[in-house]
């Protein structure tokens, strides 16, 4: 049905519909308001309760003592493993639905870094690939242990913070990710798995519908980090992630488009502004379109350990990187896009 150009949604859809849709709706409001909310909650109940505040600085503390900890310890192990498996997840993996497609077999005894293109607004894709075990993450790479890259920022927000650790995200620092990729992972998995998204935030910015622009010529400190511990680096692809949303845009040099660009480079996060779907209609709204998303994982690319790559040496691997993303694109693209002959992956 539609009223004054608003597609509005039917009466009898499903329950497990309604429920996929609230899932992702939950989690769109989490990605975008958490990080603020948290700090919000945290101030009311730090001024103006009597009995909170005593708890609240009793997690300072702790905040404190957990800062630079790497490992999640057992308590935070055991609820990442419910919730990568849990009736939410399922939910949202489904609404698009996410499909995860290997490529090639990975030795379970090494550690690699994954690096994901394109961003899209959110990194759905990312999520329900590889922060999930809905899809069958664990069953395609047996003893791999898979931990996301955020933004380092979203590590800062009181309480925001527990949710990023028990989503297995991985906050973006140099040191952080150069600790993850250099250590042994705890039982029962017997290797690692880092997934980066190169591009960062202000890949966000080229996401449109039917078009895979990413950011990847003036990006080289992964391939730096990956030398330093002679890291696979393994191409991924999510096909479909461009066309949950369209945004609006403004060109380069105009207001908006600066006041955009600062506010990424102050808080670090991409002020996009998404047109989805609602509710209870298609037309607008915040949640994403149902659109599938499958996320493809080439073959790896094998690096030499190399403690101090001089600039040379990381040009050289990180343009060969760049080669075997394009190839890699190239040969899958005919499965995932239609009219895929016009498609290409575009560097900016």
């Amino acid at each position: 049905m539609e009223i004054l150009g608003v597609k509005f949604a039917p009466l009898n859809v499903p329950l497990n519909r309604r429920l996929e849709t609230l899932s992702v709706a939950l989690w769109i409001l989490i990605c975008v308001f958490g990080y603020f909310a948290a700090y919000i909650f945290t101030a009311y109940f730090l001024f103006f309760t009597q009995t909170m505040r005593y708890f609240i600085f009793l997690y300072f503390v702790w905040m404190f003592y957990d800062w630079n900890k790497f490992d999640v310890g057992k308590i935070r192990r055991k609820l990442q493993q419910w919730i990568r498996s849990c009736a939410w997840n399922r939910y949202f993996c489904n609404y698009f639905p996410i499909k995860l497609v290997k490529t090639t077999d990975l030795d379970p005894n090494k550690s690699y870094l994954f690096c994901s293109f394109p961003h899209g607004v959110l990194s759905s894709g990312v999520y329900g690939a590889f922060a999930t075990d809905i899809i069958g993450c664990s069953e395609l790479f047996p003893g791999l242990e898979f931990r996301v890259v955020i933004l380092e920022q979203l590590f800062k927000s009181p309480l925001f913070r527990e949710y990023c650790r028990a989503n297995c995200a991985l906050a973006s620092s140099p040191e952080c990710i150069k600790q993850q990729l250099s250590t042994k992972p705890f039982p029962p998995y017997t290797g690692k798995v880092t997934v980066l998204i190169p591009g960062g935030a202000a890949e966000a910015f080229e996401c449109k519908p039917g078009t895979y622009r990413v950011l990847i010529k003036r990006r080289k400190g992964f391939v730096k980090l990956a030398l330093q511990n002679g890291n696979p680096l393994v191409p991924v692809c999510s096909f479909g992630e461009t066309d949950i949303y369209d945004q609006l845009t403004w060109p380069d040099g105009s207001y908006m488009k600066r006041l955009q660009d600062f506010i990424r480079k102050k808080i670090g996060m991409a002020p996009v502004v998404p047109v989805g779907r609602g509710f209870f209609q298609y037309t607008f709204g915040l949640i994403p379109r149902r659109r599938p998303i499958t996320v493809v994982v080439g073959s790896p690319m094998e690096l030499p350990k190399i403690e101090e790559p001089t600039r040379e040496q990381v040009e050289e691997y990180h343009e060969k990187f760049v080669k075997h993303l394009v190839n890699f694109f190239e040969s899958e693209k005919h499965k995932y896009i239609e009219k895929a002959d016009s498609v290409h992956l575009e560097f900016v």
